[in-house]
């Protein structure tokens, strides 16, 4: 079977279990599946949070991601990846992110899951602005997310 990789951008929410499903229909190759999701907090160094509003550049964004699902597919043996980010306005409580890696072994999965969320977080082409009761600020990029990233790229 060949291997199944679904790349979704999308201002609706996602139901975990459905994705689960549809990237494992019909494989009786897979003996792992990982799932990361993320979720918008309600707080952030002690701040309030009252909701999320991601931006994206369509078509780049899509492309870029895909090229990094490429990559975990070369690096490791996996038989699917999803991966699912949602934009426009998220408050907590609500799913931010999902990724989604199989495998035969669970190893492979958890490893692609760990460097796919790692570049999501550090690289991927989204912006975020927070609201809070303070007002409403873009969020900067955080050095522990690109050092994170950066460790899959070391020999």
């Amino acid at each position: 079977m060949t291997a199944n990789v679904t790349i979704r951008i999308q201002e609706a929410d996602f139901d975990v279990a459905r994705e689960i499903s549809a990237l494992t229909k019909g494989h009786t190759d897979i003996g792992a599946v990982v799932s990361f999701s993320g979720i918008c907090r309600g707080s952030e160094g002690g701040e309030t949070i009252a909701a999320l509003t991601l931006e994206h550049y369509p078509g780049m964004a899509e492309a870029e991601i895909a090229r990094h699902a490429d990559t975990a597919m070369s690096r490791w043996p996996l038989t699917g990846v999803s991966i699912i980010h949602r934009v426009g306005r998220i408050v907590p409580g609500e799913n931010i992110v999902l990724v989604l890696t199989a495998s035969e072994h669970r190893q492979a999965a958890f490893q692609a899951a760990e460097f796919l969320m790692d570049y999501l977080k550090a690289n991927a082409p989204f912006w975020k602005r927070e609201e809070s009761p303070g007002g409403t600020n873009w969020v900067d990029a955080r050095h522990h997310d690109d050092d994170a990233a950066a460790r899959w790229t070391k020999s």
